[in-house]
């Protein structure tokens, strides 16, 4: 299982301040996908650098981003995700965000999409900690069918 991260901060990314988020998603995956192979990244909130850090993993079998999703003028990662997917998977943003609506009714907020490219899945999560962490707490038990039927391995 090949898991790539990308967390999405202007200030992370010119080391302002640590990037939290990404370092507890990959803690969470390698607890619970024992053996994956996680690649980290971090880039600005420009929707370039976010395709670019896609496509830089696109080879991976899930990629989660952390961080863009929200309201404001520079959250543009579910543009930026738009771009580079070849067809949406409503249903797992839809799930993240059911599951994060049980944490805080602000996650009525996040924008974050989620999609395919090829075999590759990408799923928006928010850029908090405790975000981080959920996402990655709700999709690893799904990993593995993901990939079996993106692989046309079926049920």
């Amino acid at each position: 299982m090949r898991i790539g991260i990308v967390t999405v901060s202007d200030r992370a990314s010119r080391g302002e301040y640590d990037d939290l988020s990404g370092p507890e998603m990959e803690t969470v995956f390698s607890e619970l996908v024992p053996g994956a192979e996680i690649r980290r990244l971090v880039v600005p909130d420009d929707e370039d650098a976010i395709v670019e850090a896609l496509e830089s993993l696109g080879g991976f079998d899930w990629v989660f981003t952390t961080g863009g999703t929200g309201p404001a003028p520079r959250d543009v990662t579910p543009e930026a995700t738009r771009r580079f997917i070849d067809r949406e998977a409503p249903g797992l943003a839809e799930y993240l965000r059911l599951e994060s609506l049980k944490e805080t009714s602000h996650a009525v907020f996040s924008r974050g999409i989620a999609g395919m490219r090829g075999a590759c899945y990408v799923v928006n999560a928010p850029g908090s900690v405790k975000a981080a962490r959920l996402c990655a707490r709700v999709f690893a038990p799904l990993l593995e069918h993901g990939v079996a039927m993106a692989t046309g391995k079926g049920h």
